[in-house]
């Protein structure tokens, strides 16, 4: 194990009703005039868009809203949002919504205290201040709840990058499974992918002598899958979902990662896809992971094997490890086709014709070399794309 620092400020307020102490915890942190950003109509259809701006007038809480956020969420949105805190001078941003949401509340967070070009701070200067940040999570998928990281599309340049500060770290985070129900199965399942990768990314390492963190990586990932087949068979199977919502936040709160190396080659491959064809992160994960263990399953058989019997519930056969670690991919495929996520580019309107086109923006992006479990380059890029076809 080596060695970690961990940073987990984020307050949690989990279950049935919880979004009605949001003015509570606005006033517990600080804010005084707020940024109400939530996405399309589906916080207004549930019913929660109704609940929350009710809290906010009942306890004399000053609000302005900026809805329209979108998956992959857009650079121009973003700077809207900045103009709009400056104009008014907000102190403190509300995100109600899934990962797009709280990834451009961040954004803005750090846009409002930037006198620059907001892009820079995603392209290398560091984050020096930010507004504070509270959140109402309604998809549980990305884990931007807990975590340090935003993650943003700059539409004019067709770049999709992300950011890392523990100064956009939530304030707050309100989760209540109930909020979930109405989320379309194709996206509550690509929330599920999501999760996963977060884990995976975290899994595929180098670092020896790390068996507590495989451990809780490995029963986290258990439980996702065998929560999200309960899932299948009734979407209103509340413990089901209470289980998914906290399992996305451990994936992607840095518990489960320290101590050791991790990789995130894969979330560089799929941020191209989710960039050109704007198709759902979770759903481009799917397509790119499978892929990408069976690429690099060489490099270290042994966990792959591992992997294969401890989660996906392979037959050891320690005689055979390859077969073994295949046979595991091969069942995280069917898990995640049993989901109805796609399993190749053709599923998510990808073409070939455009691999050259993606690996070029990965390498703006990453650089010639990539990845932390294994060093990649941009012929490796080009083969896992191909293999993806």
């Amino acid at each position: 194990m080596i060695n970690f620092q961990f940073y987990s400020p984020t307050e949690f307020v989990f279950g049935k009703d919880s979004e009605l102490r949001v003015a509570h915890l606005l006033k517990k942190h600080g804010a005084t005039k707020v940024l109400f950003h939530y996405g399309g109509g589906s916080i207004k259809r549930s019913g929660l868009y109704d609940r929350v701006v009710n809290t906010l007038k009942e306890n004399n809480i000053p609000y302005v809203e900026l809805g329209g956020v979108v998956p992959n969420p857009r650079l121009s949105l973003v700077n809207e949002g900045i103009k709009i805190v400056k104009e008014n001078h907000i102190d403190f941003i509300l995100a109600v919504g899934g990962g797009s949401v709280m990834d451009s509340a961040k954004a803005i967070a750090i846009g409002t205290k930037y006198n620059g070009d907001l892009w820079d701070l995603y392209t290398g200067t560091k984050i020096k201040e930010a507004l504070s940040v509270g959140v109402i999570v309604t998809i549980p998928a990305s884990g931007s709840e807990a975590s340090n990281s935003s993650v943003i599309t700059n539409d004019k340049l067709g770049l999709k990058k992300g950011t890392n500060s523990d100064l956009i770290r939530p304030k707050f985070a309100i989760m209540n499974p109930e909020l979930t129900y109405t989320i379309p199965n194709y996206h509550a399942f690509a929330g599920v992918v999501d999760m996963m990768s977060h884990i995976f990314e975290r899994y595929l390492t180098n670092t020896p002598d790390v068996d507590l963190t495989d451990l809780m990586q490995e029963a986290v990932l258990i439980s996702i899958m065998d929560n999200a087949k309960r899932l299948l068979k009734d979407p209103r199977d509340y413990n089901a979902r209470a289980h998914i919502m906290w399992a996305g936040t451990i994936a992607h709160n840095g518990i489960l990662g320290v101590g050791r190396t991790t990789d995130w080659a894969s979330h560089g491959l799929e941020h191209e896809l989710s960039a050109l064809y704007d198709v759902s992160h979770g759903a481009g994960l799917a397509v790119i992971f499978p892929h990408y263990m069976l690429y690099t399953l060489d490099h270290d058989v042994d966990r792959y094997y591992r992997l294969a019997v401890n989660v996906m519930k392979v037959k050891p056969n320690v005689s055979d490890k390859r077969n073994v670690a295949i046979k595991g991919i091969r069942k995280l495929q069917a898990f995640y086709k049993s989901l109805g996520m796609p399993l190749t580019f053709d599923d998510i309107g990808a073409k070939k014709v455009d691999i050259p086109k993606l690996v070029k923006q990965l390498e703006i992006n990453r650089g010639s070399i990539f990845g932390g479990f294994i060093d990649l380059t941009m012929d490796d890029a080009r083969k896992i794309y191909e293999s993806c076809l």
